[in-house]
């Protein structure tokens, strides 16, 4: 392998210099001739030519430039220059299923007393501009004592259009009472062997037309109302009573100007007696509310005219003030006014009323009242105020000389005073638990009798709800109630129709005492359409009496279904 190299060599080198004198050959021979042979020796270096040189880059000065065929095409659009700030568009939900309402009940209850309870409701739908519907209820109890029976029945149907500026609404009402006259005197319990019945019927119609709210600031607000009943019992008392009232208000600016008027029309017929009743009220007033305050100035102007006939002006005045918004305001107001008293009226206080019952108004000469209402917090409320009212005319019940177990309707000739206070508390702990509150501590002053008859001066009353979960909730009531007092008469009267002035001669004062009573209830709820409930009454079973010797009912249970559709 040397040997093949060496000779390789060799031959390149003798090639060489042959080369090479030959051009110094050629070279001598142009300029001089030279003879003289010159060897030269050096180390081979290879030389390549430009052509077979490799560059790591690549020239960029030899790549063409791509030109690339543009097409355009020009719209012709409006410049707009709209630096306001669009509205964002909301997205649209999906559809909600629409709820199922349930606008109809029937329940049904019975217990011990021999209790029945029947109740129903019905309404035609979530139409708000147009409702019809219809309650009825029935609930009767045998107590322990002789006749001790009592039932009521309620039938109403009602209805309410709204209009585009009015709204119309009305009802027909039906009312029954039946009791019996069980009234029973301990230390002479031989006196009522057979207590007689009493029936209290009455037919109600009422309609009314209100202006719909506008925010007009100078919009003429306006409603109209009529309300008419018939009333009977079982024996010979009618009563026919009619009513109409309405008021206009004018608003300008922060100013209300306006006028109540209202007239009332009432007819009493007995055996014995025949009384006509009638009113006529006019109250103009003038309304200032601004912000935080709200002040009423007017005056009432009362006319009765029919079996008396009088003339009277009352002061009319309200104001509220909000100090600390949703926190507190205080309030306060003067009035005065005739209160029409009626048999109906005297009847759903007391149901025992003897037959030829006088009837006259109450005058409610002055009456004055302030407080302070508000919130505490989230879930809690309150309200608490004082007043001062003075009455002439008061009417008062005692029980009749002759059928101790019926009552007469006397009048306290004369002023009487009351001064009281009233205070209501809510409290909301939670969506589950309730409770409610509320107390009235009177002190009467009578103008001639010893005492105010069956006026308590001390009633508290008290609500508890609470719901354990979507099925099962309870509730709890309780009533309590001072002693008061009560007269007999141990002699006759001056007048069976008409108590003039009081003879203590004759007179024997009785306690009624007071009493607390106490209820629970509860119910479960099965599925939306069923419900069972159950509530029991009196639980302390305590034998208290409202009136004299007419004791309520004990201890009484009753439970029972209710559907709902």
């Amino acid at each position: 392998m040397k040997s093949i190299k060496y000779i390789y060599s060799s031959l390149f080198f003798l090639a060489a210099g042959l080369m090479t004198a030959q051009a110094q050959d050629k070279k001598t021979e142009e300029k001089a001739t030279v003879n003289e042979e010159i060897e030269v020796v050096r180390p081979y270096k290879p030389i390549l030519a430009e052509a077979v040189k490799l560059r790591r880059s690549p020239n960029l000065d030899d790549v063409k430039t791509y030109k690339a065929k543009l097409n355009y095409s020009l719209t012709d659009r409006k410049l707009e220059l709209n630096s306001d700030i669009k509205k964002l568009q909301a997205q649209q939900l999906a559809d909600e299923k629409e709820t199922v309402l349930i606008n109809n009940y029937v329940k049904g209850a019975f217990g011990s007393l021999a209790t029945l309870l029947g109740e129903a409701y019905f309404n035609t739908g979530k139409d708000e501009g147009l409702q019809v519907g219809g309650y009825f209820k029935h609930f009767s109890q045998e107590g322990k004592l002789n006749k001790q029976n009592s039932s009521s029945q309620q039938l109403s149907v009602f209805g309410r259009s709204i209009l585009e500026e009015n709204t119309i609404s009305g009802r027909v009402n039906f009312e029954r009472n039946g009791v019996h006259f069980y009234g029973i005197d301990n230390d002479r319990p031989a006196l009522n062997p057979n207590p007689e019945k009493q029936a209290l019927t009455m037919f109600e119609a009422e309609g009314e037309l209100v202006k719909n709210f506008t925010e007009d600031e100078d919009a003429l607000s306006y409603a109209l109302k009529a309300n008419g009943y018939v009333w009977s019992d079982k024996f010979s008392a009618k009563e026919n009573y009619f009513t109409a009232n309405g008021y206009l208000n004018k608003r300008i600016s922060s100013l209300n100007l306006g006028l109540a008027a209202a007239a009332e029309f009432g007819n009493t017929k007995d055996a014995l007696t025949s009384v006509g009743n009638n009113l006529l009220r006019l109250n103009p007033y003038i309304r200032l509310q601004v912000k935080g305050a709200k002040i009423t100035a007017g005056i009432n102007f009362v006319q009765e005219f029919g079996a008396y006939s009088s003339s009277r002006i009352f002061p009319s005045v309200t104001a509220d003030f909000t100090l600390i918004p949703d926190y507190l305001q205080i309030f306060g107001e003067v009035k005065g006014d005739v209160n029409r008293n009626s048999l109906k009226g005297f009847t759903d206080e007391n149901p025992w009323l003897n037959s030829n019952i006088l009837i006259k108004n109450t005058v409610e000469k002055l009456s004055f009242s302030a407080g302070i209402k508000g919130t505490g917090g989230p879930g809690f409320g309150y309200k608490a105020r004082v007043y001062v009212k003075q009455f002439d005319d008061m009417p008062l019940f005692i029980n009749n000389y002759t059928d101790f177990n019926k009552f007469d309707v006397i009048y306290d000739f004369g002023k009487t005073k009351l001064t009281g206070l009233e205070g209501e508390i809510s409290v909301q702990v939670s969506d589950a638990l309730k409770w409610t509150g509320k107390l009235n501590v009177d002190d009467w002053k009578p103008a001639q009798e010893t005492y105010s008859w069956f006026k308590p001066g001390l009633k508290v009353s008290s609500n508890f709800v609470y719901t354990y979960n979507k099925k099962l909730s309870f509730n709890a009531g309780v009533v309590i109630q001072d002693d008061v007092k009560a007269k007999l008469n141990i002699a006759a009267p001056v007048s069976p129709l008409q108590y003039v002035v009081p003879n203590p001669a004759i007179e024997s004062i009785v306690t009624v005492k007071g009493y607390v009573d106490l209820g629970l209830g509860a119910e479960y709820r099965i599925n939306n359409k069923f419900s069972v409930f159950a509530k029991a009454n009196n639980i302390l079973n305590s034998n208290y009496s409202r009136y004299l010797f007419y004791q309520v009912n004990g201890f009484n249970i009753f439970g029972g279904l209710t559907y709902s559709f």
